[in-house]
């Protein structure tokens, strides 16, 4: 028999046919000793083809009610002003038309002076397009809204009426107006369209919204008009007429949307969500390859008999290598095929479990490609962990098998085997990261992942070289568990890898998240302003300053204009065509964005390069652009941009750059412009209000009731209430991550049992000696738990340094925060560490001490 080489020939395909038999063959005693192997295969496959089946699931949910979401087929939208008549014209010419105005106000009511900000929505009759929208009570939408008695009826969401303590039927002041709450909304079917919200849905008639005064030049309104075309044209004839609207309307100034991008935040947010979970299944994949390349091994050393047989009887190692080969992949095949089953299955549970809390209904499916992907990772992750122990039993001669198990052979495999090993890991890593939605962060990531795991095995074998170096102690328990730390065969190894990584990732998922409350709750908070107040007409703002000053003389004031607009070109390269120099950082080029002018420099900013124009300047428009973001887009001083604001495109030239202390929410902007370019523009002005020492917030209270009674049109947003909101949705995100990163720590833990089954037969006869010259089994367990106790302790060191160091670049060089190491979360990392480790190597010690001798000193 020949060893197996590269190409086609008779006596290869003969050679691995045998070798398929006797794989087969051994596979008839069973899979004892490989269930963690398939364990761990399976875990990541499903981890990976479940996540990329939901993800594909909510795309298509997206896609399939594209139409409800978005509430027509194309949604044309304007900030500030309405559609003139020309442009009523051509979007009537499309199809059906439907008009929607959305904003934010105070809601308040009369009788006990209770208000909430809310997101205000006015329709017209033909709404909705598409979709559904259900009241609680079943009543026609047309009816709700409709004008009884003298007062327009709304419909709100159920959360404003336990906010204010309301009930269907009480009466809320609404701007200038005075509306009765009708019915609560059961189904708003273009939700998702509107992006965050800050506030419950108040939604009225477009007939109430004048009574309201809250329409005013500049203010913050969106104007939507939703078109319905008959037939709905396919995804290709939608971008058509979507780039016809642009040429046909050059200078309307709206942003248009399709059904294909109905919610592209929501889309945007799916993606990454779905990477990130993918990378952590890729993840749990690596740390059960470790699982994969210990189950080998130790069943390698069951087979060492039948090993030596067939190298006696003439095998050559390649024929060696096949047999094990073949069995590897038909129990990875094994593991992948009950990981796609499981994978597949779980849309379907996510749909039935989450269904309430989804934002949108999932297309629940068995989706092939999604399934492939899974396969082709689990397969690649087997063989890259399989390869290297499968090989090192190549050129083993029988006598070196027989002394493995005192030796511990830790002789390299061959060349092509090397070379294979490295081929397998640089395909998996290439397919993670070109099939990633943001592939720099993918490249990070794994980078990341593979230097930990360099790491972990650089600090298994520092902990060995550091144990085989310490002076002999007294305690003959404690010499034990530290020679069993660096003698041959030692676990220590198996388990650092094991815990290390999922630990690692915990302990950094844990830090982020605490960083973020932190700065949420404490440094944001602390810096931040009490009130933002906005839609402060220009004829109102003196008189709005001096009730401030009268009701808070020891507040701190701070006004400046404000309008909305948004980037079209750059350097005259189209927005939508403008490629960043950084990947990712377009975020300045999506929708629209607040703009001010000034005629210094803003507080909270400091001037990076360029120079602040004059205070009676007046020759071209200049703008003052955010240093980062400047970065980011790849913009420098001289280039120029252009902006839609109110229907009109000003083209400006960056005069300087700056830098802004955006963690402070002062006020502050990506773009300020020099004051002779909106000269004569109508406007609305931001201001905020906030006190340098704390203040009770009864006193913050009382403000806002009387801010809102004097000035219903404006609309106050306090800064405790939005903080609170985010941070709710951090720590709902910060849940769902962490429990979908527990998937790494099930692999560590699956792991862990299999190296400390590896290793059982060698602990046996261990123990069996130590039994025989006299040692207890009290002194035994002991000495067992000191060894298992420092590898643990040993482990949760480097999972708070890896994990702590992690957490630090994303908070401080990706999220621009201050970072602070939290004690909490580093015990909690050495407790899972320690009971881990003692408690399953406790269980592993209790059988093998209750071996019985005679058998084993049979064999010695």
């Amino acid at each position: 028999m020949s060893a197996f080489v590269p190409g086609s020939t008779p006596a290869n395909h003969q050679t691995m046919r045998l070798a398929a038999r006797f794989a087969f063959r051994e596979l008839r005693g069973g899979l004892k000793g490989f269930y963690i192997f398939i364990a761990c295969i399976a875990l990541g496959v499903a981890a990976i083809a479940g996540v990329t089946s939901v993800s594909r699931a909510l795309t298509e949910g997206i896609s399939r009610e594209g139409q409800s979401i978005l509430g027509g087929d194309l949604d044309f939208s304007l900030i500030h002003r309405q559609a003139d008549a020309d442009q009523l014209a051509y979007l009537n010419g499309l199809g059906d038309l439907s008009r929607v105005a959305t904003t934010r106000a105070m809601a308040r009511r009369p009788e006990t002076g209770d208000q909430a900000l809310v997101e205000l929505k006015a329709v017209d009759g033909p709404y909705p397009l598409y979709g559904t929208f259900e009241l609680a009570s079943g009543e026609a939408l047309e009816t709700a809204l409709a004008r009884k008695d003298g007062t327009w009826g709304a419909v709100v969401d159920p959360s404003l009426l336990a906010r204010l303590g309301a009930n269907v039927g009480d009466t809320l002041s609404l701007g200038r107006a005075t509306i009765r709450i009708a019915d609560t909304i059961a189904n708003e079917p273009d939700k998702l369209a509107g992006g965050m919200e800050f506030g419950p849905r108040l939604l009225i008639s477009d007939a109430a919204l004048p009574e309201t005064g809250l329409i005013q030049p500049g203010s913050l309104v969106r104007w939507h008009y939703r078109v319905r075309m008959a037939p709905a044209p396919n995804l290709e004839a939608m971008e058509g007429i979507v780039e016809e609207a642009k040429s046909a309307q050059p200078d309307a100034g709206w942003r248009i949307r399709s059904r294909a991008n109905a919610s592209p935040g929501l889309q945007r947010s799916i993606d990454r969500f779905a990477q990130f979970l993918t990378l952590v299944g890729l993840t749990a994949l690596v740390v059960g390859g470790v699982g994969v390349a210990n189950a080998i091994r130790a069943y390698l050393e069951t087979k060492r008999e039948v090993i030596a047989s067939f190298k006696c009887l003439g095998s050559t190692g390649g024929f060696v290598f096949k047999i094990y080969l073949v069995q590897m992949l038909v129990l990875a095949l094994l593991g992948i095929v009950v990981g796609l089953v499981l994978g597949a299955l779980i849309p379907f549970a996510a749909d039935a479990a989450l269904a309430p809390v989804l934002p949108v209904k999932l297309a629940a499916s068995i989706y092939p490609t999604e399934l492939a992907l899974g396969l082709v990772y689990g397969l690649l992750t087997a063989l890259a962990f399989a390869i290297w122990p499968l090989g090192r039993a190549h050129d083993i001669p029988p006598t070196a098998l027989f002394r493995d198990i005192v030796t511990g052979g830790a002789k390299l495999p061959r060349k092509r085997y090397l070379f294979a090993t490295a081929a397998t890991v640089l395909a998996l890593a290439a397919i993670a990261i070109l099939l990633a939605h943001d592939q720099r962060m993918a490249g990070t990531y794994i980078a990341a992942s593979a230097g930990a795991f360099v790491l972990l095995v650089l600090v298994a074998r520092g902990i060995m070289a550091i144990a085989r170096r310490l002076p002999s102690v007294r305690s003959t328990e404690l010499r034990l568990a530290i020679a069993n730390i660096h003698r041959p065969g030692a676990l220590t190894p198996s388990v650092v890898l094991s815990l290390g990584l999922g630990l690692s990732l915990l302990v950094a998922l844990a830090l982020i998240d605490g960083n973020l409350r932190r700065e949420l709750t404490a440094t944001i908070a602390d810096k931040a302003p009490s009130f933002f107040f906005i839609d402060i007409q220009s004829h109102e703002r003196d008189a709005f300053e001096a009730l401030l000053n009268a009701e808070a003389s020891d507040a701190n004031l701070q006004s400046v204009p404000m309008l909305r607009g948004r980037i079209v070109s750059l350097n005259g390269i189209a927005a939508d065509k403008f490629v960043p120099a950084q990947e990712g950082s377009g975020w300045v080029l999506r929708g629209d964005r607040g703009i001010t002018y000034d005629v210094s420099l803003p507080k909270n900013s400091k001037l990076e390069e360029g120079s602040w124009w004059p205070e009676d300047y007046t020759g071209i428009p200049l703008v003052s652009f955010d240093e980062e973001a400047a970065t980011d887009l790849g913009l420098k001083i001289g280039d120029r941009i252009t902006v839609n604001v109110l229907g009109r495109e000003i083209t400006a030239e960056i005069a300087n750059t700056r830098t802004v202390e955006w963690q402070s929410l002062a006020i502050n902007f990506v773009m300020v412009f020099s004051p002779n370019t909106f000269a004569g523009a109508p406007h609305a002005h931001l201001m905020t209000l906030g006190w340098d020492d704390d203040v009770p917030e009864e006193t913050e209270l009382a403000l806002l009731k009387t801010v809102s009674n004097a000035f219903p049109t404006v609309t106050a947003i306090r800064v405790k209430d939005a903080i609170s909101q985010v941070n709710d949705l951090v720590a709902q995100l910060a849940w769902a991550i962490r429990g979908a990163s527990s998937i790494t720590l099930i692999a560590s833990v699956l792991v862990l049992a299999g190296a400390l089954a590896a290793g059982h037969r060698s602990r046996i006869y261990d123990a069996v000696i130590l039994k025989t010259i006299g040692a207890t089994r009290a002194r035994l367990i002991f000495a067992y738990a000191l060894e298992y106790a420092i590898l643990g302790l040993a482990t949760a060191v480097f999972a708070l340094l890896a994990g702590g160091v992690a957490a630090w670049y994303v908070i401080t060089q990706i999220m621009d925060g201050s970072f602070v190491m939290m004690p909490v979360t580093a015990a909690g990392a050495a407790l899972i560490a320690l009971v881990l480790t003692v408690g399953f190597g406790l269980i592993g010690t209790w059988r093998v001490l209750g071996e019985k001798p005679a058998p084993v000193l049979r064999n010695l």
